[in-house]
């Protein structure tokens, strides 16, 4: 069995999936290549180590987690060079369930429709911690050499939410902020009028292709549709 589903679905992209979690928890995590260093943005549930299919040895590989949740995080600690957002710091480096939701995924139906490895129990799973050793904020550049990178605080699904846009050519890396399914506001750390605020942003944002935290590709049309409807759904 093969754990990893990994599909390449933009130049220099590569998305990978845990086919075998289940669906809510099951995140897109994306190898982003570039001339001097590669991106590896979010690590999934770390059933299994993503460094399988996305090493951390070769090209030097920046590691970064777009937020602190679960599904997002359970490999981090795989890579040596990690970076996120000064305000989930602390869940990075702890671990705590507030910050990461483990036990929600613990404790939902059918977490897995498979083992990850034979001797493998829901009872002994953990999420390893995973001290950043860069901060990250908005405005900041990511160079890789042959394209940049330009970090967007994305509050309101998290405090710490961010999302990664290349200006050059559209490419835009929202994570959780926004993707075409429904949206979650209702967990520890959410903040609604936070969410509108970043929903408004996205709604005017010049993007091309928009590769999301769960679910498939989006277009601008298309962002700019999920973000117009949830501020309607809120009476924004």
């Amino acid at each position: 069995m093969t754990w990893f589903e990994v599909a390449q679905v933009a130049p220099g992209v590569v998305r990978i999936r845990e086919p075998f979690v289940h669906e809510f928890f099951r995140a897109n995590l994306y190898r982003i290549a570039g001339r001097d260093f590669d991106i590896q943005l979010d690590f999934g549930a770390g059933l299994r180590p993503l460094t399988e299919v996305s090493p951390a040895t070769g090209k030097p590989v920046l590691a970064i987690a777009s937020h602190a949740h679960v599904d997002h995080v359970g490999s981090f600690h795989l890579y040596g060079r990690r970076a996120g957002h000064r305000l989930e710091a602390h869940t990075f480096a702890g671990m705590d369930d507030r910050g990461t939701l483990a036990s929600a995924f613990m404790s939902i139906d059918g977490a897995t429709t498979a083992l990850p490895s034979p001797s493998w129990t829901m009872a002994g799973y953990r999420l390893e911690p995973a001290p950043l050793t860069e901060i990250l904020d908005e405005g900041d550049a990511i160079d890789l050499g042959d394209r940049r990178f330009t970090v967007l605080h994305l509050p309101g699904h998290s405090p710490g939410s961010i999302g990664l846009l290349d200006e050059a050519n559209g490419d835009f890396f929202s994570a959780d902020a926004i993707y075409d399914e429904g949206l979650v506001d209702d967990i520890p750390g959410a903040d609604v009028e936070i969410y509108l605020k970043t929903m408004r942003r996205l709604a005017e944002l010049d993007v091309g292709r928009v590769h999301a935290g769960h679910g498939e590709i989006m277009d601008r049309r298309q962002m700019r549709e999920v973000a117009l409807a949830y501020i309607a759904s809120k009476g924004g």
